[in-house]
C-alpha cells in the first residue's frame, strides 16, 4: 500500500495538545491563531491503515473492559525486535507500562536510594533530569561535547562521575534526543564498560530505534554483550514509530531477571496493571510486515524532510547551523550567531509564528539552539522554515 505523507489532516479540536488553539493559548499567553507547531514530538500522519483497521474492529466490539496482552501480543514484539534490530527476546523479560517517562519513576525508585546520583548527557530530554528531581535523586551530568560540529560523549568526565560510589544510574539516549545522534556500537561500549566497571545501571531509552534515517543503523545497547544486558533496562514503545503516543504503551525489556523484580514490584506499589485495551491492539497491529512497509516508507519521507531543512537552512539562513540528524524526526538549529540569538523563543513564536521547543529546556548547553519537529507534510515544514527566514532577514 502506499502512504501519502503530504496529505494534511487537521488536527485541531482533537484534544491534540500540539495543534489545539486553545492548549497552545493557555501555554504560550497570547492569541495562538496562525501559529504552525513544530514542536512536541508527535507526528502529524496518520497511522498505518492495519492499526486504524485493527482499532476499528475493536470499537466495533463495544466492550472496553480490563484488558491484558494475549500470546499474540508477545509474538508480534518478539517479531519486530529480531526483523527490524537482530535481538532475541524472551517474553518473561517483557514489562509493560503506560509509557516510558513514567517508567523512569519506577527504575528511580526501585533502583537507587534518596541522595544518589544518577547521570545524564545534556543537552538531553527534559524528563531525564525532572524524573531524577522529583524522585529527590541528584542530577550528574556528563555534558556532551561539540568536536569539529559534532557531538561527543565526554568519557573522560563521565568515568568521574561513575566513579563515584553515590553514583548509581545513567540514562541514556538511543538515538539521542534532540540532537538525532544514532550513536555507534564504539560510542556505547565505551560507555557501558565505564558503567559496568563502576556497578552503574544503564536505562538506554530506545524510543526512536526504529526511526533511523536511511544510511545509518541503531546498535541496541543489550546487544553489546550478555555483562551489557545484564547492567540495563532497554526501553521501547510503539509509540514514535507509528504515532500511537496517546494509547500509552510501552514495552520495557529487562533480560536481568533481579533487575526485573525489584522494577515489577515498584510498579504493583503504584497499582499499574492492565495496559490500555486500544494500545494492546494497536501495537499487535503495528508489529508485523504491513507495519513494516508503512515505516520504510515513513523513513523515506522523513529523511527528504532533513534533506529539505539542510538545502534550506544553507540557502536562506546563513547564520544557523545545523547537521542533519542520523535518526528521529527531530533537527537541532543553532542560532547563536543570529541577531535574534538573546530573543530567540519570543521572536519565532510570536513574531514568525512558529512554535518550536527552545534549546535551553533541554539544559543550559541548549541555550541559543531550536528543536524543530520535522515529521508533518512538506508544505507546513517549508511554510515554517520560510516564516523563520523571513524573521532573520
Amino acid at each position: 500500500m502506499k502512504y501519502d505523507f503530504d496529505k494534511i489532516v487537521a488536527r485541531e479540536n482533537t484534544n491534540s495538545l500540539k495543534w489545539d488553539r486553545t492548549v497552545l493559548t493557555n501555554r504560550l499567553g497570547f492569541d495562538a491563531e496562525g501559529i504552525l507547531p513544530l514542536w512536541v514530538a508527535d507526528m502529524d500522519f496518520r497511522a498505518p491503515q492495519p492499526v486504524i483497521d485493527a482499532l476499528l474492529k475493536r470499537v466495533e466490539h463495544g466492550i472496553f473492559g480490563y484488558s491484558s496482552p494475549l500470546d499474540e501480543y508477545y509474538d508480534a514484539l518478539i517479531w519486530w525486535q529480531k526483523s527490524r534490530h537482530d535481538w532475541d527476546i524472551k517474553k518473561e523479560w517483557v514489562t509493560m507500562m503506560p509509557g516510558i517517562v513514567p517508567a523512569f519513576n519506577f527504575f528511580i525508585r526501585a533502583l537507587t536510594d534518596e541522595g544518589d546520583r544518577i547521570i545524564i548527557q545534556p543537552p538531553v530530554y527534559p524528563p531525564f533530569r525532572s524524573t531524577i528531581e522529583t524522585n529527590n535523586r541528584i542530577v550528574a551530568n556528563n555534558p556532551l561535547k561539540l568536536v569539529d560540529g559534532k557531538y561527543v560523549m565526554d568519557y573522560v568526565q563521565l568515568e568521574q562521575l561513575a566513579k563515584d560510589p553515590r553514583t548509581k544510574m545513567l540514562i541514556l539516549c538511543s538515538p539521542h534526543n534532540p540532537m538525532g545522534i544514532v550513536w555507534s556500537s564504539e560510542e556505547l561500549r565505551k560507555l557501558g564498560e565505564i558503567c559496568n566497571a563502576n556497578n552503574v545501571i544503564v536505562i538506554a531509552d530506545e524510543i526512536h530505534n526504529d526511526l533511523i534515517l536511511p544510511g545509518n543503523s541503531h546498535v541496541t545497547y543489550a546487544l553489546l554483550g550478555e555483562e551489557f544486558a545484564n547492567n540495563s533496562i532497554i526501553c521501547t514503545a510503539p509509540s514514535k514509530t507509528f504515532n500511537l503516543a496517546g494509547l500509552q504503551i510501552s514495552n520495557i525489556i529487562i533480560p536481568n531477571q533481579s533487575l526485573k523484580e525489584k522494577v515489577d514490584t515498584e510498579l504493583k506499589k503504584s497499582s499499574i496493571m492492565e495496559p490500555n485495551a486500544f494500545g494492546i491492539v494497536a501495537t499487535t497491529a503495528a508489529y508485523t510486515e504491513e507495519g513494516a512497509d508503512w515505516l520504510n516508507q515513513l523513513l523515506e519521507y522523513l529523511d527528504s524532510n532533513a534533506e529539505f531543512i539542510q538545502t534550506f537552512v544553507a540557502e536562506n539562513m546563513p547564520n544557523v547551523k545545523y547537521n542533519k540528524p542520523q535518526g528521529t524526526y527531530l533537527a537541532w538549529l543553532d542560532f547563536r550567531d543570529t541577531a535574534i540569538a538573546e530573543e530567540l523563543e519570543t521572536k519565532i513564536s510570536q513574531e514568525a509564528k512558529v512554535l518550536l521547543n527552545s534549546g535551553a529546556m533541554f539544559g543550559l548547553e541548549g541555550k541559543g539552539h531550536m528543536r524543530v519537529n520535522f515529521a508533518c507534510p512538506r508544505s507546513i515544514l517549508a511554510e515554517a522554515l520560510e516564516r523563520i527566514a523571513k524573521l532573520l532577514g
